[in-house]
């Protein structure tokens, strides 16, 4: 789980800092490497090696939001729900952490490594994309 402290300014014009958090189970993890044909890190790699940067967008966005969710109070559920990401999606914080982890790889790979169980090493890395390179 990466907690990340977002500094945004909302649409009444007032600057706010706030965490939000992010996660992926290995449950999840296994659910999107096999639900694509030749697992979800191959079809990255080939996106990649194609230039096709339309489609690795949808895939980063998919991946931030697939993780995002609120921890309950007594921290033995993280809640995840279309309405909580459709909410966070609404916010100008979300603009911000998009333009971060796209535009910046190093952020990228924390942000991935980050929502990645510890203990899941092999292919984390291969769904970030480093822009920045040739």
């Amino acid at each position: 789980m990466i907690k990340k402290t977002i500094k945004y300014v909302d649409f009444n014009g007032i600057e706010r800092e706030e965490d939000y958090y992010f996660n992926l189970t290995k449950a999840e993890i296994a659910e999107m490497e096999l639900s694509v044909d030749g697992g979800l890190a191959e079809k990255v790699k080939k996106i990649v090696a194609a230039k096709d940067m339309p489609t690795l967008v949808k895939i980063f966005k998919d991946l931030v939001l697939r993780s995002y969710g609120v921890k309950s109070d007594d921290g033995r559920r993280f809640i995840k729900s279309e309405q909580l990401r459709n909410e966070f999606t609404q916010t100008e914080a979300y603009s911000e952490l998009f333009m971060e982890l796209s535009t910046n790889a190093d952020a990228a790979v924390a942000f991935v490594n980050g929502i990645v169980p510890k203990d899941i090493e092999s292919g984390k890395k291969e769904l970030v994309i480093n822009t920045n390179k040739k």
